[in-house]
């Protein structure tokens, strides 16, 4: 069918260069007299023209269409728009134009006349484009914008979040038309409350009458397992996997995420050392491996997912939300197995091994389309009405404790924090006392490729740091990462400034610093996210970082609130044990902290706001 088209007269556009004052209406008016002073002029052969282009004219083709007086949804995520520009009727030296979806502050640009440009939606939802003209002698004149309405996309094939208190793990997919397919759980697959969405406190944003802990699907590595009664994806024709893993251990075995016989593998792989996807190939053909460009890391979640287009003859594999292996995959053929969840079959047989997943899996999900980038991204960050799902993964409290390690009672997960040198537990807090004292749990508790929250009650030791010459630093909490820096929660000494002693009435030396929170490398260089406060000593202060994986973005919360400019910083890759009061070279403890801490909480997932911040810290 040939495509429509809509256009967007000028004379209905914004002119969003128009001065603000005054109603719409008046803005309007001037415009149209504008265009027929214009064409007067040109008409009459007068000089030259002087002022800037008018609004240009936008036309939207199909599937979608303007929201003039009505919007009416089309298309979809990943279903292109496609958008032509052309002059304002009384403008005659229009030379290219610049463009850009509101929102987006990338702006791009087009020359000639006219111009054809496209745009591929990534969600589903309103969206405005906002377009200016350029004349011969480069003066950008106002702007038109056109709004149109993209669909939401098909909702999931299957969904299984294996929250069931016994039986199958029910398919919770909603989409009209599909059959419910429920995975019996087998072998050495069991429930336990370690779910990836941690506790809920809403539904969407309705409040739920009591918390509710999530559960997980908790695998053995050598037996268990669950499986649909039927295959649940066509493989010749487009689909998406996705689903959250934490393995307990990863070595020299292969261990399978999703696998249906004859088609699609999402797994570990062993030789590789990292996260792989393979999709379904007709006999004969060569296969397809797609490999993570990042190191697979052992007892922590992670979030993995598979793309497979049809129309592009393309496969993606994401690792938290973050596109990190693409190919091409022509010729995609069928595989009519079972749905596996922890283990691989070949031609109906798990062989010698099988593959079996060695822990946990979470939110698994099937669409029968691919999914754009933006929509992986929020299946990583799991939204329910503006929090993120976040999940404890370790909660060290030294209220009551004694002797020389600190364990987890709390989280499930019941990660150790083992003492040294000049650190110890007084009933109240963990004292480290700047010299060499410090503490370690084994791990980096949570993916540094991933989303994060870690949070920690400290009260720095003023008269310790007084004599800290400007720039020394003291390491909080937070672990190793694979090139050498370090990645956590630190105070860097910024010398003295006079300041009133109100007790002994008199003006005195106080020690000056920042909180930051991001990575610090060995040379004393960093990425981070600073506290705009000044920092006071001798006083508790709450100090959260927070890394959202999927924005690219770190900030720093102290005392429950953002204190730090939300700053981009790479991916903190790295696998070295998280450490509380000093940082480690790999060999040695170094940046030791005077302080006495509290607690210490570590959660999967990036907390949204300083209420779902409250609200998870309980305060």
């Amino acid at each position: 069918m040939a495509a429509a088209a809509l256009s967007l007269p000028a004379t209905t556009a914004h002119a969003l260069s128009a001065a603000p004052d005054g109603p719409p209406s008046s803005h309007a008016n001037e415009r149209a007299e504008a265009a027929r002073d214009r064409t007067s002029q040109r008409d009459e052969g007068s000089e030259a023209d002087t002022t800037a282009p008018l609004p240009p004219r936008i036309t939207l083709a199909a599937p979608y269409t303007s929201c003039v007086t009505v919007c009416q949804a089309a298309g979809g995520p990943g279903v292109r728009a496609t958008f032509t520009f052309a002059p304002n009727t009384a403008d005659k030296d229009i030379v290219g134009y610049r463009y850009h979806v509101i929102g987006e502050a990338t702006w791009s640009s087009v020359t000639g006349e006219t111009a054809t440009v496209t745009h591929v939606p990534q969600q589903g939802g309103l969206y405005r484009l906002e377009v200016q003209a350029f004349d011969q002698v480069g003066r950008a004149g106002a702007a038109a914008e056109v709004e149109f309405l993209v669909a939401t996309g098909e909702t999931p094939l299957g969904r299984w979040r294996f929250d069931e208190a016994s039986g199958p793990a029910r398919d919770s997919a909603t989409a009209e038309g599909t059959t419910r397919n429920d995975a019996t759980l087998s072998g050495g697959a069991t429930r336990d409350d370690r779910g990836r969405r941690g506790v809920q406190t809403h539904d969407e944003y309705e409040a739920l009458p009591e918390p509710v802990t999530d559960r997980g699907l908790t695998l053995d590595g050598s037996g268990g397992y669950a499986a649909t009664s039927a295959p649940v994806l066509d493989t010749r024709s487009s689909f998406t996997l996705s689903a959250w893993v934490r393995p307990d251990t990863l070595g020299a075995t292969d261990r399978t995420v999703l696998a249906q016989d004859g088609g699609f593998r999402l797994s570990y792989d062993a030789t590789r050392g990292t996260w792989t996807f393979r999709p379904s190939l007709p006999a004969g053909a060569d296969h397809l491996t797609l490999a993570a460009d990042r190191q697979a890391t052992p007892g922590v979640w992670t979030h993995l997912a598979a793309v497979y287009d049809a129309s592009a003859d393309r496969t993606r594999l994401y690792v938290n939300g973050r596109l990190r292996a693409t190919g091409t995959a022509p010729g995609v053929g069928a595989a009519d197995g079972q749905l596996q969840f922890g283990r691989a079959l070949l031609d109906g047989s798990p062989g010698e091994y099988g593959d079996f997943f060695d822990g946990s899996l979470d939110e698994v999900a099937v669409w029968r389309r691919p999914l754009t980038d933006s929509e992986i991204a929020d299946e990583a960050q799991i939204p329910n009405g503006g929090r993120n799902a976040v999940e404890l993964v370790a909660d060290w409290s030294a209220d009551g404790a004694s002797g020389t390690a600190l364990t987890d009672t709390v989280s499930g997960y019941g990660p150790r924090l083992t003492l040294s040198g000049g650190a110890a537990l007084d009933g109240s807090t963990l004292t480290l006392d700047g010299a060499n004292g410090a503490a370690a749990a084994d791990g980096p508790l949570v993916d540094g490729t991933g989303s994060f929250t870690v949070s920690t009650d400290v009260t720095l030791d003023g008269s310790a740091v007084a004599s800290w010459p400007k720039g020394r630093v003291g390491h909080v909490l937070g672990w190793r990462a694979a090139d050498g820096s370090t990645f956590g929660l630190w105070y860097e000494a910024g010398g003295m400034t006079p300041a009133w002693d109100p007790d002994a009435l008199e003006e005195k030396l106080v020690p000056v610093g920042s909180w930051r929170f991001g990575r610090l490398d060995a040379d004393g260089t960093y990425v981070a996210s600073s506290s705009a406060d000044p920092v006071r000593t001798d006083e508790p202060v709450r100090l959260t970082g927070v890394r959202d994986a999927q924005a690219g973005t770190i900030e720093l919360y102290v005392g429950g609130n953002p204190n730090g400019t939300r700053r981009p910083v790479p991916d903190p890759v790295g696998s070295g044990v998280f450490t509380v009061g000093a940082a480690t070279d790999g060999t040695a403890w170094t940046n030791h902290v005077p302080a006495r801490i509290k607690d210490v909480r570590v959660w999967s997932g990036a907390v949204a706001s300083s209420q779902q911040l409250s609200e998870v810290l309980g305060a």
